[in-house]
């Protein structure tokens, strides 16, 4: 497990971004965790988050041009991403998009740096990935070329085709999509380091055994 895996699952835990227990999910099933990244709400929080995906980022050894973060959540993220890349010395553009079009001063709904090139989206989570197959179609409308996401967590859990979120989002847009950490890193994570009862990582275990992919 890479240190900023490490750094980011000791992060969701002290912020309550990860709880354990039961939990409803849309689909309907019954979850043993929930993740709620809308849980960092500080200054150094976000500090942390945010070079823990540019350290993600630059793992995967993605090029880029530019960085995107769709509303709403990505925005915070995005810019916590930039600030971050920067602090290792690369100054990298960014732009965000707004939910409504603005009719009046500049207009549009694009927000920032003028979307080109190669593009890499931030975003917390996967679930049906409607904001990022916005995201997408927004940028190549704009003449830009997305080549990746970056998100949070990889549930990594089959969705209605048998297939998970990423890998449906991979299929149907061609974008790679790059998580900060799966829930294997998880597991991982939970098993070396005490933070929770051996039930949790059972229940776990379980439910990725009965609804989780390959």
């Amino acid at each position: 497990m890479h240190a900023y895996q490490s750094a980011f699952l000791d992060l969701a835990l002290q912020h309550e971004v990860l709880k354990f227990g039961s939990f409803t999910l849309k689909s309907g099933r019954v979850s043993p965790y929930f993740f709620n990244l809308g849980r960092i709400s500080s200054g150094a929080a976000m500090q942390t988050l945010g070079r823990a995906y540019a350290q993600a980022l630059g793992d995967a050894g993605v090029g880029y041009d530019m960085l995107f973060g769709p509303a709403y959540k990505g925005i915070p993220l995005v810019t916590a991403v930039a600030i971050a890349l920067s602090e290792q010395g690369r100054d990298v553009p960014y732009a965000y998009n707004r939910k409504e079009a603005k009719d009046h001063g500049e207009g549009g709904t694009l927000v920032g740096a003028e979307p080109r090139g190669r593009v890499v989206i931030v975003d917390d989570v996967l679930t049906a990935g409607t904001a990022l197959r916005q995201a997408v179609a927004m940028l190549r409308e704009a003449g830009a070329e997305p080549v990746a996401a970056v998100i949070a967590l990889d549930r990594q859990e089959k969705g209605p085709r048998g297939r998970s979120a990423v890998q449906e989002m991979e299929a149907d847009t061609g974008i790679r999509v790059i998580p900060l950490v799966t829930v294997q890193t998880l597991l991982d994570y939970l098993g070396g380091g005490g933070a929770v009862d051996g039930g949790v990582i059972d229940a776990i275990r379980a439910y990725q055994q009965a609804y989780g992919v390959v």
